[in-house]
């Protein structure tokens, strides 16, 4: 794993560690964004559905719940930064209950427990995918409708992965300048991650055709997939007391595939 002189960064501003809740802890980009924190002194509050301090399951009211009293619990009720990794895609509700719905869970029913840091940060995981083709129906009734209503229309959706992203996205775009965030000092942004090589890509592309199919819908010309170490990267610093003026973005890390996919349509 990288970690490199700056492993420290997010304690070399005041001299304090800082405490970091990293949902998703488990494996993939969460695993390495813990190794990652932790490589630099500072204490990671991980949780996943197993080999985490709070075990929770947050496609389900419990399991937020859940990870709200554990993580108070854990703290002591203060924690310096909040990153939601954790997601899925597999068909259906249940990835619209992960990626959207459990982590507006994870970044506003957390968020109280910020106040108490001098330099609190939240980041999450969005896709590239955010730039794919979605659907409108799904996309409205995540950003403006009820959750059961939502699940409902992802049991029959097409491009749920990519629409759920994509609400992720914009509600941090809506939500990052409010009173709550921005007002409370509270930078809020996403990472867009191209194509990384987590143990499902791995067996995705052991079929050629799949493989050729997915590098095509993301294309990445500067370097192709990548470790989920260099995610980890990003994440550490956009959620260290470095980064006290970015908000409300979604930074793409993606080898340049936003850019062949969307071209001057951005600008």
């Amino acid at each position: 794993m990288t970690t490199g002189e700056s492993g420290n960064e997010g304690s070399a501003a005041t001299g304090a560690l800082r405490t970091y809740v990293v949902t998703g802890s488990a494996s993939g980009i969460g695993l390495a964004t813990r190794a990652r924190l932790e490589a630099g002194g500072h204490r990671v509050i991980g949780a996943d559905l197993r080999d985490a301090e709070v075990i929770a399951d947050l496609a389900t009211q419990d399991g937020r719940r859940t990870l709200i009293e554990r993580v108070t619990e854990l703290s002591g009720g203060r924690i310096d930064a909040i990153l939601a990794v954790a997601g899925v895609d597999i068909a259906g509700p249940p990835t619209a209950s992960i990626n959207y719905y459990g982590a507006l869970a994870t970044m506003d029913g957390l968020r109280p427990l910020l106040k108490g840091s001098p330099t609190p940060r939240v980041v999450a995981v969005s896709s590239i995918t955010s730039v794919h083709p979605f659907d409108q129906e799904l996309l409205d009734l995540l950003l403006d409708g009820k959750e059961e209503d939502a699940l409902a229309r992802a049991a029959e959706a097409p491009q749920v992965y990519a629409t759920t992203k994509r609400a992720l996205s914009r509600w941090i775009r809506r939500r990052a300048v409010a009173e709550e965030w921005a007002g409370a000092g509270i930078p809020l942004n996403a990472v867009a991650p191209g194509l990384v090589r987590t143990e499902l890509l791995k067996r995705l592309f052991e079929d050629p055709e799949t493989e050729r199919r997915i590098q095509a819908g993301s294309p990445m010309p500067l370097g192709g997939p990548y470790e989920p170490e260099d995610v980890a990267e990003l994440l550490a610093w956009l959620s260290s007391e470095k980064n006290g003026h970015m908000t409300g973005q979604t930074i793409f890390l993606d080898g340049g595939a936003d850019v062949v996919l969307r071209g001057d349509a951005t600008w």
